[in-house]
């Protein structure tokens, strides 16, 4: 195993390996390291988790990390469609609770709930929770149209003053949905979802953004470098003072 390329731009710190679970192992380590430290220097640590496939490896590993108590860690996830049927396996709640909500004991899970018959007084519930659990750390990745949560282009606000809102999903969007295998046909996507805000994210004083795949290469291409705006959300991480882009061979092919 190796790291390809260590580098930085502007603030962003980007490391490119040699494969998709070198990346995953090297993003679950590095988050798993954070975790520890946090622990040490606090009673409670509050954690954001984007719920994605391109997530699977750095949670497996961050699960299996040794010598996180993790009774003082509650967890929050960033997204959630609106209008999936009650139990739909596409459920981003579920999703972050068979990959890392179920294998280890966190101290509270505070779940987005997609059922909710009023979407704003849902947004307004996450966000006090958000307040009164100030975020400390989130585990992200980045869109194909570099999108971080569903804060894509047309309505990311890198000064928005919500920490939830409710979003309308472009068809780029959605579309990666079946490119990801989550639903058949672009038609089964939902149209709409609950998503944590640009500001929400990245108050937090450490970000971890893991992206391999091919389908990643522009986005993360244009991540590192295009102009800062929210054209391409994601390039907010530049401005960021702790935030790691871990990608592998594929995703950062561009960049090598």
């Amino acid at each position: 195993m190796a790291i390809l390329k260590d580098f930085t731009a502007d603030a962003l710190n980007v490391k490119i390996m040699d494969s998709r679970d070198h990346m995953g192992r090297v993003a679950g380590k590095e988050a798993a390291d954070c975790l520890r430290r946090l622990l040490s220097e606090k009673e409670t640590v509050n954690v954001i988790f984007a719920a994605a496939p391109s997530q699977d490896e750095t949670l497996l590993y961050l699960s299996q990390a040794e010598g996180i108590d993790w009774q003082r860690v509650n967890a929050f996830h960033m997204d959630e469609y609106i209008g999936l049927p009650e139990g739909a396996p596409q459920a981003f709640s579920l999703y972050l609770t068979e990959h890392i909500f179920s294998k280890v004991p966190f101290g509270k899970v505070f779940l987005l709930n997609s059922q909710a018959k009023d979407a704003q007084a849902e947004c307004d519930r996450y966000a006090q929770l958000l307040r009164d659990y100030p975020t400390d750390m989130v585990c992200l990745g980045i869109g194909e149209n570099g999108h971080i949560a569903f804060n894509d282009p047309w309505v990311a606000d890198f000064c928005d003053e919500k920490l939830v809102k409710t979003v309308p999903l472009d068809p780029v969007c959605r579309q990666q949905q079946v490119n990801d295998g989550c639903f058949a046909r672009l038609e089964d996507v939902p149209e709409n979802a609950i998503t944590l805000t640009i500001p929400a994210l990245t108050r937090a004083g450490h970000l971890f953004c893991t992206v391999p795949a091919k389908t990643k290469t522009w986005a993360v291409t244009q991540t590192v470098q295009a102009e800062i705006s929210e054209t391409i959300p994601a390039t907010i991480m530049r401005r960021h003072p702790d935030a790691t882009l871990f990608c592998d061979s594929d995703s950062g092919s561009d960049l090598l």
